[in-house]
């Protein structure tokens, strides 16, 4: 074991404000890229979780919710529709609008509870047993419940703010639809989400019949050919629609988080303020610790240790400190993440975030260490013999 990993085994009371600074500047980044990414999957958790092999969007599209339209002609799903390997095809389709519960009657003779008001957002399925619309983790249950004419599912969730629960009738756009279910894991802190049969959306007379459609959700013989297809549709295309296996869409919406400016802004407000706390208090704790074992320097150099292997020794030293400061803010990151899970708040952490908020904090420590080194001029053997 090395002298520098020894020290900080022995003596790790000295070194532990440097450590949980570097815990604390790597949470406060994760955190907000945790939030920030959990937001963008909450919107397309419905999709994430979908049979879809392939998504066609437009052929301007970067992502699914921007990017340049994603909409495409009707008469495109024929073009989708003929490749051998492709089973099924259906258009993503939604709405959105205005939500009120409805109170019941109060017979005490006091004032009448007051209605709530939400904007909600539509997402639709085709309840059918295993189509490319449903979701992997919707059960038959659920689906048969959604068959029901006028019947709606959110996440359990926005049932408070919505202010219903399952069996109430509610109004939707002036129309009356009942809660008929609930969802587990699709919350979403923007806007609460109804989600409904195709045939529901038709007779809300709010569905996509016109001569285009939202992007087309492909379902393939064989899924492990995603890509493959994938290439020769867009070959096909001419140019009139771009295919995407569902993980190169997902890593696209998750890019095109950090193309919206006041995210940026955030996280890097945030990535100074942690370099900051980071690069100040650890080099004052390396700073302190050494003076602390100045004497301890000094008998080195006095048994022959040159200058240049008590510097590596420092830095090998603030190596180790990052090396757990890494550590301790994985698992407050994990701590963090675990607490948003209990209030039905999802975080996603794209690993390449993860390894650069590493790769930041290892730099500040061995910035931290390297400030450190002037106070090794202090360590002279003369100073033993006071």
């Amino acid at each position: 074991m090395s002298l520098a990993l020894s020290t900080l085994l022995y003596e790790w009371r000295r070194y532990m404000a440097a450590i949980v600074a570097l815990g604390v500047a790597g949470l406060l980044v994760l955190a907000q890229v945790g939030m920030f990414m959990g937001i963008g999957k909450s919107f397309t958790a419905q999709i994430d979780r979908a049979r879809a092999d392939v998504m066609v969007l437009g052929p301007g599209a970067t992502a699914l919710f921007n990017g340049g339209p994603s909409g495409l002609p009707r008469r495109l799903m024929g073009v989708v529709y003929r490749h051998p390997e492709v089973i099924q095809v259906a258009p993503l389709d939604g709405s959105g609008g205005r939500f009120q519960n409805i109170t019941p009657p109060d017979n005490s003779g006091g004032p009448p509870k007051a209605r709530k008001m939400e904007f909600v957002s539509v997402t639709v399925i085709d309840p059918i047993q295993g189509y490319v619309t449903v979701p992997t983790d919707y059960s038959d249950a659920l689906i048969e419940t959604l068959r029901q004419p006028y019947a709606v599912a959110v996440d359990q969730t926005a049932l408070a703010r919505l202010g219903v629960k399952v069996g109430d009738k509610a109004v939707y756009n002036g129309k009356t639809i009942t809660i008929a279910a609930t969802t587990t894991g699709y919350p979403n802190v923007m806007q609460p989400v109804l989600v409904m049969s195709r045939d529901t959306l038709r007779m809300l007379g709010e569905a996509d019949t016109g001569e285009r459609v939202g992007p087309l959700m492909v379902k393939l013989a064989d899924p492990s050919r995603a890509e493959i297809v994938a290439a020769q549709l867009n070959k096909a295309s001419g140019g009139k629609f771009k295919a995407w296996t569902r993980q190169q869409l997902a890593a696209a919406n998750q890019a095109s988080m950090f193309k919206e400016a006041f995210i940026v802004i955030l996280l890097g407000f945030s990535a100074v303020i942690g370099i900051f706390i980071g690069v100040v208090i650890t080099w004052q704790t390396l700073r302190g610790a050494i003076m602390a074992n100045i004497k301890e320097f000094a008998s080195l150099r006095a048994l022959g240790v040159s200058m240049s292997d008590l510097r590596q020794i420092v830095m090998e030293l603030s190596f180790w400190v990052g090396v757990v400061g890494i550590a301790l803010a994985g698992l407050l990151t994990w701590g963090v993440a675990w607490l948003a899970g209990v209030f039905s708040m999802t975080m996603a952490f794209p690993p390449f975030m993860v390894v650069g908020v590493v790769i930041l904090l290892l730099l500040i420590a061995l910035a931290s260490g390297f400030l450190s080194l002037g106070v090794l001029k202090n360590s002279q053997p003369a100073d033993l013999l006071r």
